[in-house]
């Protein structure tokens, strides 16, 4: 199997941004919970760009681990504002294809009090499957 297959079963709608699963075989790569500031430990203002943000940093832990962001295969988002995240959606929608293209691996969003970080308003984790040659 060269590339990862998504799980769509029959009868069910099409995920918006997501999918129901992901099946892949490879090397794999777990990132952490990466916040959305910088390599300064600055962090942009509003919900999408440290979004985007975060995703960068993704992709940069991916890049040390022989990655890309086509490879992951489940994030999961934990939002301090449910609210404030449907309302940044085409915002995020276009950051989200700038940093990691039209790939939508199996997703979870969950809404949580507090980060570690009290200026943090998004922390995305992501496992990647990087198949072999």
């Amino acid at each position: 199997m060269s590339k990862n297959k998504t799980l769509q079963p029959a009868g069910w709608p099409k995920p918006k941004g997501y999918a129901n699963g992901v099946l892949a075989r490879g090397d794999m790569v777990f990132v952490g919970g990466m916040i959305g500031w910088d390599e300064n430990e600055r962090f942009p203002q509003g919900f999408v760009a440290q979004a985007k943000q975060a995703m960068s940093n993704i992709a940069k832990v991916l890049a040390e681990g022989g990655a890309q962001p086509e490879h992951i295969v489940r994030m999961t988002w934990y939002v301090r504002d449910m609210e404030e995240y449907l309302a940044a959606r085409a915002g995020l929608g276009a950051a989200y294809r700038e940093i990691m293209g039209d790939h939508f691996p199996a997703m979870a969003l969950v809404e949580v009090t507090r980060l570690v970080e009290p200026d943090a308003r998004v922390e995305i984790e992501a496992t990647a499957v990087v198949p072999h040659a």
